[in-house]
């Protein structure tokens, strides 16, 4: 019997996608993680800061804004996933330069820029989202990007 396992991109992917199953965003689940050397370092799903209430239909800007996706994302109470796995690996002290930041969507602009000013080397990730600024700040880095 001969088994598929599957690469490390595919693996870590499907972290990210268990991840992308606590997020408390009432318009899009995403789930994020950081791994260096084929270790997890850092995990994040969007939602509302520590200590403050869970997103919800009432308390969604966006949604009573009809803010397009990929538009405005100041005017938003939750920080995206990569925001947060970025910020985990800094409370905890865990350095994540020359990383890989799998994501289950292309980041947003803000996101990229994180990515790029924290030295993250790699990103896999498999959804897109409408940000064409974004997409061009990751293609003039660096980085390498990979979409599955």
């Amino acid at each position: 019997m001969s088994e598929t396992r599957p690469s490390w991109d595919q693996y870590f992917i499907k972290i990210a996608e268990d991840v992308a199953e606590r997020a408390i965003c009432v318009k899009r689940k995403v789930g994020a993680i950081i791994v260096k050397d084929k270790h997890l370092l850092s995990t994040g799903y969007n939602g509302a800061p520590k200590g403050f209430a869970h997103c919800t239909e009432e308390t969604c800007i966006r949604k009573q804004m009809n803010v397009p996706s990929g538009q405005r994302h100041e005017l938003c109470r939750g920080l995206h996933a990569e925001q947060n796995a970025i910020v985990q690996a800094a409370v905890y002290g865990v350095a994540i330069e020359n990383g890989t930041l799998y994501a289950t969507y292309q980041p947003c602009v803000i996101c990229a820029k994180m990515m790029i000013n924290a030295g993250l080397k790699r990103l896999v990730y498999t959804g897109g989202y409408p940000d064409e600024l974004a997409a061009d700040m990751l293609k003039e880095s660096k980085m390498e990007v990979i979409k599955l």
